[in-house]
C-alpha cells in the first residue's frame, strides 16, 4: 500500500533525512503501521507523494522502534498518527485552531487536503516563516483532547 515511502526506525536515519532534506517539506508520519488511521492516512500519503515530490518529501516514522523514542518524547506524540513538519532542517509549526502547533494529529479528509497543508507550509518557509496558518476550513480539522501527563 504504502510502497513507495521510506519507514525509518532509527534515530540516526531520522537525524540525517531531516539534516539532507534541502529546499523541500520534509513530512514525518509518526505511527504504526498496524493502526487503521495510519493505514488510511499511508495510502493517502502515497497516493499524494507523485503529486508533492517537487516541493517535499514524506517518510514513515515507526514509532515502536526503540531506537527513535528520542523524538516520540520531544515531539509529545501520544496520538497516532501525529504528522511533523521539516523545511531545511527547521521544524516547522501550523497554527490549525488547536493547542498543539507542532504536529499534525490524525488523519487528512482527502489527498487535496494533505496537499493543501504541506503547499501552505512550503510557501510560508520559502517566505522564511516558522509557523504558518492552516490552509483547511475548521470542520476539517481532526479535533482531539490533549491530555497532559503530570498535571
Amino acid at each position: 500500500m504504502s510502497s513507495e515511502l521510506k519507514t525509518v526506525r532509527k534515530k540516526k536515519d531520522i537525524d540525517s533525512i531531516v539534516r539532507d532534506t534541502i529546499d523541500k517539506v520534509l513530512v514525518l508520519r509518526f505511527g504504526r503501521s498496524s493502526d487503521v488511521v495510519c493505514l488510511h492516512l499511508d495510502d493517502l500519503l502515497s497516493k499524494s507523494a507523485r503529486q508533492v515530490s517537487k516541493f517535499a518529501s514524506i517518510a514513515l516514522v515507526d514509532i515502536d522502534s526503540e531506537d527513535v523514542q528520542v523524538y516520540v518524547d520531544y515531539f509529545d506524540i501520544t496520538f497516532t498518527p501525529s504528522t511533523v513538519f521539516f523545511f531545511n532542517a527547521h521544524h516547522m509549526k501550523m497554527d490549525s485552531g488547536t493547542a498543539d502547533h507542532t504536529k499534525w494529529i490524525g488523519g487528512f479528509q482527502n489527498k487535496q487536503d494533505f496537499i493543501d497543508v504541506v503547499e501552505a507550509i512550503f510557501r510560508g518557509a520559502m517566505n522564511g516563516k516558522l509557523i504558518v496558518n492552516c490552509p483547511l476550513p475548521p470542520e476539517q480539522i481532526p479535533k482531539y483532547q490533549l491530555l497532559y501527563k503530570d498535571l
